[in-house]
């Protein structure tokens, strides 16, 4: 059966389902608003024992990593993502996220080989291509004296 592109868009248009995506929207919304007011109350919490700005903010990173992590292992980060999709993708945790999924998945294939090769899988590119943008654009600040 030949079909000219015309007829293949409208069938296509037919066959797919409509997203709700006002409800995606609100979701991604208020579940990306969780996730960075924890940060910012971990924040607090970690100024009002009197720790240090710097300090504190370095333990929020690292806490709002553990807990992506432990909810990626508990398998509960996965479900949140299904309803709150883009909300999680919040840079530290769908970060920690990304790395840990791969992880976990290839575990069965030992340490070296399963989880260490793996690990990266996912965030490796994001990495590579960060690391590589900031060394171009740090020679061009150097050489066009940007800084």
């Amino acid at each position: 059966m030949s079909m000219s592109p015309k007829e293949y868009d409208t069938l296509t248009k037919k066959a797919s389902p409509n997203s709700p995506w006002l409800k995606n929207l609100l979701w991604a919304f208020f579940v990306g608003g969780a996730i960075c007011t924890l940060g910012q109350v971990l924040t607090n919490l970690y100024l009002f024992l009197d720790i240090p700005k710097e300090i504190a903010t370095s333990m929020t990173s690292v806490s709002l990593i553990f807990l992506s992590a432990l909810l990626t292992g508990l398998d509960l980060y996965d479900t949140i993502a299904q309803h709150a999709g883009a909300g999680t993708l919040v840079p530290i945790t769908g970060f920690a996220n990304a790395v840990v999924s791969p992880a976990l998945e290839f575990k069965a294939e030992g340490l070296i080989l399963g989880l260490g090769a793996k690990m990266f899988v996912i965030a490796g590119p994001v990495l590579v291509y960060g690391v590589s943008a900031s060394i171009i654009y740090g020679i061009l600040a150097f050489l066009f004296g940007w800084y």
